[in-house]
């Protein structure tokens, strides 16, 4: 361990489009694609600085289970600190922090560990096992929008990522074509977001989020079954413009973008059902150190 190095940081990660394309064999046999940002709630790893044990006591921002990526963001901080050295280079702390994933057995892609240890925005590519960061940089009106409109909530029904993600890849394997086209139809919402997020076109961000929800449903309904009795409605009454599961789905987090006078209905609703608004905000910083 690094001198005086007894704890590390990293934040969780709000997946706007692309997610389940991280995850192989995907990239391998067609190419992956994800626009996902970091959000300024962060998981904390300390360890006690008089010792070698390299035990780590772990603090988290939010339930686990939530869709936000925690797991990804504990194993990310725990890197950084039983390798302090390699605090330089994020990419790497991301790719060990996958494979320690991996090894406990959640299946798992890459894009949670890599917006955790960058932090901020995040345009990325998944080729086999190769991640490739694109050019990006959202306009700051189009942040400012998200920041205003986009309503995260955790619904209380927390769900194993793992086991969400063995089903459909058990699908994918045997292959079920609308498994296959759904994954597709996700995989091209990436680029859509991405585009539209850097032109501040909230038109193409809104149809990408349709997009996705289209083929999340594809690649298995059960991903989205337990927010519908409270969005569809807000999508029908045009409080709500459109939504996603955040994560791999079946509960957790959601999150909802507003039309531009429809927040305070959608946050009665939300309310109403017992749900709990994550309060967030953007953040710059990837994996940290702390004394």
């Amino acid at each position: 361990m690094m001198a005086g190095a007894n704890a590390s940081s990293a934040p969780v990660r709000v997946d706007l489009a692309g997610g389940w394309t991280d995850v192989g064999p995907y990239p391998s046999d067609f190419g992956g694609e994800v626009v996902n940002f970091a959000i300024n709630l962060r998981v904390f790893a300390r360890t006690d600085s008089d010792s070698d044990n390299t035990k780590a006591d772990f603090e988290f921002p939010v339930h686990r289970g939530s869709g936000l990526g925690t797991s990804s963001a504990m194993n990310v901080a725990l890197s950084a600190l039983t390798a302090p050295e390699k605090i330089e280079n994020p990419e790497a702390l991301a790719e060990e922090a996958f494979v320690l994933e991996s090894e406990s057995g959640n299946y798992c892609g890459r894009q949670d560990q890599w917006a955790s240890a960058i932090g901020g925005f995040n345009h990325l590519l998944f080729i086999g096992d190769s991640v490739e960061r694109m050019p990006f940089e959202p306009m700051r009106s189009s942040m400012n929008w998200l920041k205003k409109h986009l309503v995260i909530s955790f619904s209380g029904k927390s769900r194993n990522s793992g086991e969400m993600q063995e089903s459909v890849w058990t699908r994918y394997s045997n292959g079920e074509q609308e498994v296959i086209n759904g994954l597709h139809k996700i995989r091209g919402a990436a680029r859509v977001m991405a585009n539209g997020l850097q032109q501040d076109r909230r038109d193409m961000v809104v149809d990408s989020l349709k997009e996705i929800c289209e083929g999340v449903d594809l690649i298995d309904r059960s991903i989205h079954d337990p927010f519908r009795n409270v969005v569809e409605p807000l999508i029908d009454s045009g409080s709500a413009v459109a939504w996603k599961a955040l994560g791999a789905g079946g509960g957790g987090c959601s999150a909802i973008l507003c039309s531009p006078t429809g927040r305070e209905e959608v946050t009665q609703a939300i309310e109403r059902e017992d749900w709990e608004i994550i309060d967030w905000d953007f953040e710059d910083k990837g994996v940290m150190l702390h004394n």
